[in-house]
């Protein structure tokens, strides 16, 4: 038997139980991986809260987008990966806070990156990597990165930084130097956001809304429109008008590599982590929404 913390429901954090669970055999392009850590994320919690409804999730899911561990059986027609390799998977299913997990999605993990490192990338960097090719960022545009600090928000940043556009990052007041180091111009959250970003820049070409709370509509006015506006998480998306993007199986192989090949290179630093036993995710979730948690959060198996 193996473990997974799943959902008996929608709700508040408590609504995720630790499980036994079965997991069979990997079936035709897929692969098992034992798991060493597990990625927890914004959109887990809005997931787990019952706001985005659009994921085939309800009671019995494990949540969960990302994992890295060691792969302990392949599928057939897999050829690129061994028993015993080690990987990052990305589960746009969801499946991840678990001790072993069923993928087919996987990126090589090298020796030089570390596991939490490895853990903590594949559903971030895929965001990240994709929804800058659906925005069309050019370079030299400006383009708005709502949570500028978040996971996806800090590897966007820095894609973009590296393709030569210019990013304003919307952060907290307290945080325009971490911003700044990315190589973003930071603006702060509240009232006035419309203004400080004028003040910035004469233009925004692309808005990426990774935080999914308040200044999207001042972003869509910066904008101009909605046509290059897109949300990762926001539950108003429909109602906004805008892009509410999930992930694009065709997208997921070339954005997972590049998002690896960034962050083995050292042209991409992830956010500072923590990691707590997969027991305590139901904690880690009232943790981060009450903001007693800022690092990003991995679970440990």
């Amino acid at each position: 038997m193996s473990r997974a913390v799943v959902l008996t429901g929608f709700g508040p954090p408590g609504v995720l139980e630790l499980r036994d669970v079965e997991v069979g055999p990997p079936g035709a392009g897929q692969i098992r991986v034992a798991v060493a850590f597990a990625g927890v994320g914004p959109t887990d919690l809005a997931i787990r809260a019952g706001r985005l409804q659009a994921f085939p999730a309800g009671p019995g899911t494990a949540l969960g987008f990302e994992a890295a561990g060691v792969v302990d059986a392949v599928g057939a027609g897999v050829d690129d990966v061994v028993p015993g390799q080690e990987v990052a998977v990305f589960l746009p299913r969801l499946g991840g806070y678990a001790d072993r997990v069923l993928a087919e999605h996987w990126v090589p993990k090298p020796a030089s990156v570390s596991w939490e490192d490895a853990a903590a990338l594949p559903a971030s960097g895929e965001a990240a990597a994709r929804t800058l090719a659906e925005l069309g960022l050019r370079e030299a545009e400006t383009l708005l990165v709502l949570g500028g600090l978040g996971s996806v928000g800090t590897i966007a940043t820095q894609l973009a930084v590296g393709r030569g556009a210019r990013v304003i990052s919307g952060v907290r007041d307290t945080d325009f130097a971490a911003a700044e180091k990315l190589g973003a111009v930071p603006v702060a959250y509240g009232p006035d956001l419309l203004d400080q970003v004028r003040a910035k820049a004469s233009r925004v070409d692309a808005v990426l809304d990774a935080a999914g709370r308040d200044g999207l509509e001042a972003a869509i006015e910066l904008a101009g429109g909605t046509e290059r506006v897109i949300t990762l998480s926001d539950h108003r998306a429909a109602e906004l008008g805008v892009r509410l993007s999930g992930p694009d199986p065709l997208r997921i192989p070339a954005a997972l590599a590049e998002a690896m090949a960034a962050l083995t290179s050292g042209a991409l630093t992830l956010r500072p982590q923590v990691s707590v036993p997969l027991a305590q995710a139901a904690d880690v979730h009232a943790r981060l929404e009450d903001g007693r948690i800022r690092a990003k959060v991995l679970l440990a198996t």
